[in-house]
């Protein structure tokens, strides 16, 4: 992707962006995406495979192998937009919605720790989890590099986040409920979005510019519609990309 691009995101297999934000198609093979689940969040491709997000936490519990991520990718965007911080406690996974809180247990020592998901991944084979450096260290998986665990779902923070970085309560994290909009262009020259933006409050209701940092460059994201549920927005994507708007993708704000 080059720096002309009026996309906002740049495909890294280790952090690709919130799938609610983005639709990865490519002329590879297999770049067909598999139907659409209603009520689901749009899958995405990594490597040649598809992935379908699920669009709840509840009662997600899973068992397998754990890997880490370090100092490789400290600093650069995670897939929900944030700065990975290696020393932070979270940790990324293919399908869980972006923003649940999960506990993971080293089945080996019994050793456990709450992470907030916040990236994709891992994209390697029989691998569930990836932890960040500091949540690995607490598990035991700086040594050995992967550790069989078990991750069991908590949900989204439930009020204010603690120091620590661990709410005192959850709620249930649902991708159809929320509030939802089109991001229909992105640019660096908040001239050309303004431009656009005026454009579109000739046809359309609640056009909006949203500023995106993403820690090296500043983006000024189109927005239009609101929308109080996935089901609902869904319904109304095709009408907004038949009247042109090809690139349009869903944001969960």
């Amino acid at each position: 992707m080059n720096n002309n691009t009026s996309w906002l995101f740049r495909f890294r297999p280790h952090f690709l962006v919130f799938i609610l934000f983005i639709f990865l198609a490519s002329g590879c093979e297999n770049s067909i995406p598999p139907a659409r689940l209603p009520g689901y969040p749009k899958p995405y491709k990594v490597l040649g495979k598809w992935y379908q997000p699920i669009p709840h936490a509840k009662d997600f519990r899973q068992d397998g192998i754990a890997s880490w991520y370090g100092k490789e990718f400290h600093g650069r965007n995670t897939s929900n937009g944030e700065i990975y911080d290696m020393h932070a406690m979270t940790a990324a996974h293919k399908t869980l919605p972006l923003g649940t809180y999960v506990r993971v247990q080293n089945k080996n020592n019994n050793k456990e720790v709450i992470l907030r998901v916040n990236d994709r991944g891992p994209f390697v084979k029989n691998r569930i989890i990836d932890l960040s450096y500091t949540a690995a260290k607490k598990l035991g998986a700086i040594g050995p590099g992967t550790i069989p665990v078990e991750v069991t779902a908590l949900g989204a923070a439930k009020g204010p986040v603690k120091k620590t970085g661990i709410p005192d309560s959850f709620v249930p994290v649902d991708y159809d409920t929320g509030t939802f909009t089109f991001q229909v262009g992105a640019f660096k020259d908040k001239g050309n979005a303004e431009r656009l933006m005026q454009k579109l409050n000739e046809k359309y209701k609640n056009v909006h510019i949203s500023v995106f940092n993403s820690g090296p460059e500043i983006f000024y994201r189109v927005m239009v519609g609101k929308y109080s549920s996935l089901h609902q927005i869904i319904k109304n994507e095709k009408i907004l990309k038949d009247v042109g708007f090809q690139d349009a993708f869903i944001v969960a704000e």
